[in-house]
């Protein structure tokens, strides 16, 4: 008589758990979502402080995942190889920026003798680009702020829209072996929303823009911050790790929640800046 009670406890304490973690994660969200509008909108010192935070946040992940000897000289020295990067993007010495993220890579090659160091340096230049690619893009003379904004819109707008059509339309696994709940519905109700909201971001804002060559750039852009997803999972499973670290109530780590971003961010700085050079990568983005 006395196991049904037991059981009825353990029943109704599941459901309250899942939902006790659902508080954190809006929360959470909802502060992160803030703080990069915030960044955004104040540009300057607040927006490369911001970022280079997160760049260095996706560092430490990076070398607590992959492991091997000197974690904290890597550490140590990739943060400050990240910092310098940062500072000479912003003061507009994108040339020097990238010898100097590269000249990190290879220090790390060069001086780290184990079998890990190629994952090791591949931390400095995956943390190193994103810092590098989001200042290039705030720093365009034409069209910074709105390249961040439809960066944003596209990535949350995908991500959000390729949980739910995923969950409500199912069908085929997108890429089962590295992440078994993501779909080929959930990919392209995904993409094109996050593509659609992209191109209202931009409306909102008055950007000038090639709508045909935008909206399919959009797409491009969201099925990139898609592949940024599945290669951090597939990184994840690499080294049996179920999240990045646990910096965020509810998320897990920096890296998982900028994944898809740095992937999709990286890829707008370096189309942006081939099409219309350095100085002006949103008018590389919006007018064709």
């Amino acid at each position: 008589m006395s196991a049904q009670p037991v059981t009825t406890g353990k029943s109704v304490a599941k459901p309250a758990s899942m939902l006790g973690d659902l508080g954190p994660r809006l929360l959470s969200g909802l502060v992160m979502v803030a703080l990069s509008l915030a960044a955004l909108q104040a540009g300057g010192f607040m927006f490369v402080a911001f970022w280079l935070v997160a760049a260095v946040a996706v560092h430490w992940e990076w070398q607590r995942m992959t492991g091997g000897p000197h974690e904290q000289i890597r550490m140590a020295g990739g943060g400050a190889v990240i910092a310098l990067v940062a500072g000479l993007a912003a003061l507009g010495s994108r040339d020097a920026a990238v010898v100097m993220l590269l000249g990190g890579v290879l220090a790390t090659l060069l001086f780290v003798s184990s079998p890990t160091r190629m994952w090791n340096a591949a931390g400095i230049l995956y943390a190193g680009s994103l810092v590098l690619a989001v200042v290039v893009l705030r720093m365009s003379i034409f069209n910074g702020y709105e390249a961040i904004l439809w960066l944003f819109a596209i990535v949350w707008g995908t991500d959000i829209m390729a949980y739910f059509g995923g969950r409500l339309i199912g069908g085929p696994k997108l890429w089962p072996r590295v992440s078994p709940s993501k779909t080929w519905a959930g990919f392209l109700v995904g993409i094109t929303s996050g593509s659609l909201l992209g191109l209202v971001a931009l409306w909102a804002m008055s950007a000038p823009l090639s709508i045909g060559p935008v909206l399919l750039l959009g797409l491009a852009t969201g099925a990139i911050a898609q592949g940024g997803d599945l290669f951090e999972s597939s990184m994840k499973r690499r080294y049996g790790c179920k999240d990045s670290s646990r910096l965020i109530p509810g998320h897990g780590g920096v890296m998982d929640r900028l994944d898809g971003f740095i992937a999709a961010a990286v890829f707008a700085a370096i189309l942006g800046g081939l099409r219309a050079g350095v100085v002006a990568p949103g008018n590389g983005l919006f007018v064709w």
